[in-house]
């Protein structure tokens, strides 16, 4: 190996001479492969030119210098570090609050789905004070529910809507069952403020959102077409005429509202047809001599054809 790389360094040598008359003969090498370690002769032969050209163009520095000061890397800067870090933490301990929220979601979907399964007993006919009764003891557990709910909000004031899409689906549910309950008690339309009443819920610090309620409310009118034909079939012909009172006023207030083009106006959308499938029921029942007649209440509607 000593041999070959003599070889190659004396080859290169005088090709450089030969290349070059003005070479100084005098130019000394041996620091260079002082400092080399050993090569094989083809890698020697390759780079030493270039090792003599970077010797003459900084005679006072060695190559073993060269590579050390050309291959350190700088440290990362403590500022950024310890942003990073505090990234870091305030990331874990919103996962660790979003598993306490979803840990309580998980039970008021599985108190929703008791409290709807009672009330699906309305449409068979069943007497609605026992359905209520039934109902109403489940209204009893979400509202427990929802408290844990807020207390676990209030551990980061002013986050409520950063974490309000991990219970609105379900919280519009629970308003639309609340306000079918209220409607088969009292006939009348459940308001923003009983449903938080209801809820245990305050304005000012966990409340019931706007958008939240009226969606609940859309999705309490989708029920009311099913009521109405079952209630005719069981030979109460009065009910249509009731429930269009209802829907046609229910529309009516929704008609001044500017809602944008997103959910809730699709769901207003669809509320509109289920006031029609109402009048349907409603006209059929009329033409048969099955209602009272001259009974102006019950005889309003949503024109065909409004948009």
């Amino acid at each position: 190996m000593k041999s070959a790389f003599r070889n190659a360094y004396f080859f290169t040598v005088s090709l450089s001479r030969s290349l070059n008359p003005n070479t100084n003969p005098k130019l000394n090498l041996s620091p260079i492969f002082h400092k080399l370690p050993l090569l094989s002769t083809t890698t020697t032969y390759l780079s030493l030119p270039l090792l003599i050209s970077r010797h003459r163009k900084a005679p006072g520095r060695s190559f073993s210098t060269t590579l050390t000061m050309s291959g350190g890397a700088d440290s990362p800067s403590p500022s950024l570090d310890k942003q990073f870090e505090e990234l870091r933490l305030k990331l874990e301990e919103s996962g660790r609050l979003r598993e306490k929220i979803r840990a309580v979601v998980l039970e008021i979907e599985s108190t929703t789905r008791l409290l709807h399964s009672g009330l699906l007993l309305v449409h068979q006919s069943r007497p609605v004070p026992e359905v209520l009764e039934k109902a109403k003891a489940q209204v009893g557990v979400l509202k427990g529910l929802y408290n844990r709910l807020a207390e676990i909000i209030l551990e980061c004031p002013g986050q409520y809507y950063r974490y309000h899409g991990d219970w609105r689906s379900e919280t519009q549910i629970v308003v639309s069952l609340l306000t079918l309950m209220h409607w088969l008690e009292t006939g009348n339309l459940l308001m923003h403020t009983e449903a938080q009443e209801k809820l245990g819920l305050n304005s000012l610090e966990f409340g019931l959102d706007i958008e939240d309620y009226l969606i609940g409310v859309c999705f309490m009118s989708n029920e009311m077409p099913r009521y109405v034909v079952n209630q005719v079939t069981a030979g109460d012909y009065d009910c249509p005429r009731k429930v269009l009172k209802f829907m046609t006023d229910l529309h009516a207030a929704f008609r001044m509202l500017n809602l944008r083009n997103d959910f809730l106006r699709k769901k207003f959308d669809g509320m509109k047809y289920d006031l029609r499938r109402v009048e349907e029921v409603y006209y059929d029942v009329k033409i048969r001599g099955l209602t009272a007649t001259g009974d102006s209440n019950g005889n309003q509607g949503v024109v065909e054809g409004e948009s």
